[in-house]
């Protein structure tokens, strides 16, 4: 049996072979990336990057405890400093074993110290420097009533957000136009940087329109189990003869209540104190209240039962002083058909886009033809086969494609909700199984780049796949602007997954980079039980490219919704501080949303440096 003297000679024997394996696999890398473009200012950020995954594709289990066992570094931490690490660690095991030490090799040096330098300046250059003394950056997602309100705007700059995200795959160019100047309006105002950052819509794939069902508007109102009333059921009387128009909500009120269209004077007459009577299309006498006012046009109403209302219907405005005036609900674009599926039900999927019903049953009651959906980009259909499967907004529904013809993709449905799942247009389409070609920039995603180039600070590119679309992007940004605007590439398939080191180096040889964890498509497209551990890898490479990181996806969702977070939301907003920037959704709750991210992320850097404990004192 061989003494414990021996160990040390051991494992420098296959440390070394470590380092030997390494240096040549970063080589060949290093060779081939240069082969595709100049490097730039990221070279020295590309051998490490390099580095790390040669060091990554080795089986270091069993070496690990041996190293700690020895009292050294097992290399669980080297991320940003392969070679370093190496070389400190050989040193250590040479001199144990009375070995002279070595020439350093010009690739093994570089610190710790160093790395977190690199990584700093860099996260600078994309998205400036934060707010001292935190670290971690804040991004939010503007709603349109931020183009509106320049109180809400100054609010989110006050409670720390640093980088404003415009979604350029909803509203127009003039609300984007008019975002812009709120935010640096606002930024001017608190003497603060704030970056804009635009997402390119993007190739995602969605379902097509439905055909419009009755024009009928159910108004609901929330009760507990033993009927008591919970919450009024609230929508919006408008004057403004766009009664389909978006407005700015009140304070607290989400973006999405209803909207009935009645005559500008009426509504102009409506106080407070009024209250609104009718009878419902069942014929029940109902009480509206106002409860807010928006402008001179529009105005909150509740409603303690709930109620069916169609164009037509009078309603009678009735005031303290007895003053009695009648008026009569105006057209309202109506709904969407329901198509209604549960699991073992079969759904077509259709290339004809505007094809979407609901299922058509015989008068006994048997399915007589599936319900049908479309799908706006029947290019798709030309890659599909039987045995993949499907997708449908956003993971709730999963479905397995049984055949394929002219007509589209017959699924059967294989997961959905308990209680079933209703299908809507514009609902995303994954299709993980299935190897479907890059689409590059469409027209959508060109119009949004023009307004970036102009506009904004940051360019958030959806969808990417390669580094070649990563060039591609340069390019046409390079014919529309001279300045070099940061670009972030949004991590959304099991493609991009596949090809991040191209990603990461085309990307960051340009300019300005970081890269985002987009857990939203990620996960529905690798499935949820992988992106735990997907996400920590994407955190270990982009430390080892020295690019910042933007953790995204319902941080704290609960909390910008409805005003109070799950301990699974707290827990992984503390895990999201290893990101160089954290991005908000849009909600009626993101101040507060912004405090609670700011008293998180203040108590987990005492704790924690990327991967890395900090040991701060403990109170007992």
């Amino acid at each position: 049996m061989p003494s414990r003297s021996d160990e040390p000679a051991k494992v420098l024997a296959e440390l070394e072979h470590v380092r030997s394996e390494v240096r040549a696999a970063q080589s060949a890398l290093l060779r081939d990336w240069r082969s595709e473009g100049p490097l730039g200012r990221f070279a020295d950020s590309a051998a490490n990057l390099a580095a790390y995954i040669a060091l990554r594709r080795l089986d270091l289990t069993d070496l690990q405890p041996r190293l700690a066992a020895l009292g050294l570094s097992s290399l669980g931490r080297c991320e940003g400093h392969v070679l370093a690490t190496l070389d400190a660690v050989l040193l250590a095991l040479r001199r144990m074993c009375g070995r002279s030490r070595p020439r350093a090799s010009p690739l093994g040096t570089g610190t710790l110290a160093d790395t977190s330098s690199s990584l700093r300046q860099a996260t600078d250059r994309l998205l400036g420097a934060p707010p001292y003394p935190r670290r971690t950056r804040f991004m939010v997602t503007l709603p349109l009533s931020a183009a509106r309100d320049s109180r809400f705007v100054d609010t989110l700059v006050e409670h720390g957000m640093d980088c404003a995200r415009i979604n350029a795959a909803h509203d127009q160019s003039e609300d984007w136009i008019a975002m812009v100047k709120q935010v640096r309006r606002a930024a001017a105002r608190y003497g603060r940087s704030v970056k804009i950052l635009v997402d390119l819509p993007g190739p995602k794939l969605r379902t097509g329109p439905l055909p419009p069902g009755p024009a009928v508007l159910h108004l609901k109102v929330k009760r507990d189990p033993l009927g008591r009333l919970l919450a009024c059921g609230r929508m919006i009387l408008d004057g403004s003869g766009r009664p389909g128009h978006d407005a700015t909500p009140a304070p607290g009120e989400p973006e999405s209540l209803a909207r009935l269209s009645l005559p500008p004077a009426w509504i102009a007459r409506l106080r407070m104190t009024d209250s609104i009577a009718f009878r419902d299309l069942r014929g029940r006498r109902r009480t509206l209240k106002v409860v807010g006012r928006l402008d001179e046009q529009q105005v909150i109403v509740a409603c303690e039962r709930g109620a069916y209302i169609s164009p037509g219907l009078v309603f009678e405005r009735r005031s303290r002083a007895g003053v009695r005036q009648r008026s009569t609900v105006g057209p309202f674009a109506a709904p969407p058909v329901r198509v209604r599926i549960v699991t073992g039900d079969r759904l077509l999927l259709s290339s004809t886009p505007d094809a979407g019903r609901p299922e058509q049953r015989r008068a006994d009651g048997r399915v007589e033809s599936p319900a049908v959906i479309g799908c706006i980009e029947p290019s798709v259909f030309d890659h599909l086969e039987p045995g993949q499967t499907v997708k449908i907004d956003d993971g709730k529904v999963t479905a397995l494609i049984e055949h394929v013809d002219h007509r589209g993709a017959m699924l059967k449905i294989v997961h959905a909700p308990p209680r079933g799942a209703t299908l809507g247009p514009d609902k995303g389409l994954n299709f993980p199984d299935t190897l479907l070609p890059a689409h590059g920039l469409d027209q959508r995603d060109h119009s949004a780049l023009r307004f970036a180039a102009e506009y904004a600070d940051i360019v958030g590119y959806s969808f990417v796949q390669s580094g070649a679309e990563m060039d591609a992007l340069h390019r046409s940004l390079a014919s529309l602007t001279r300045r070099r605007l940061g670009v972030i590439a949004k991590i959304e398939t099991a493609v991009a997954l596949q090809n991040l080191p191209g990603i990461i180096v085309r990307g960051a040889s340009h300019g300005p980079f970081g890269v985002m964890i987009a857990r939203g498509d990620l996960a529905v497209e690798i499935g949820y039980l992988r992106l735990a551990e997907v996400q920590e890898e994407l955190l270990w490479l982009c430390e080892a490219a020295r690019v910042p990181v933007i953790w995204a996806t319902q941080v704290l969702e609960g909390l910008i919704k409805r005003g109070t977070p799950t301990r699974a939301e707290v827990t992984d907003a503390a895990t999201a501080e290893r990101a160089e920037c954290i991005m908000l959704n849009k909600g009626p709750y993101l101040p507060q949303a912004l405090d609670t991210l700011t008293n998180l992320v203040g108590r987990m850097s005492r704790h924690q440096s990327k991967k890395t404990a900090r040991f701060s004192p403990l109170p007992w």
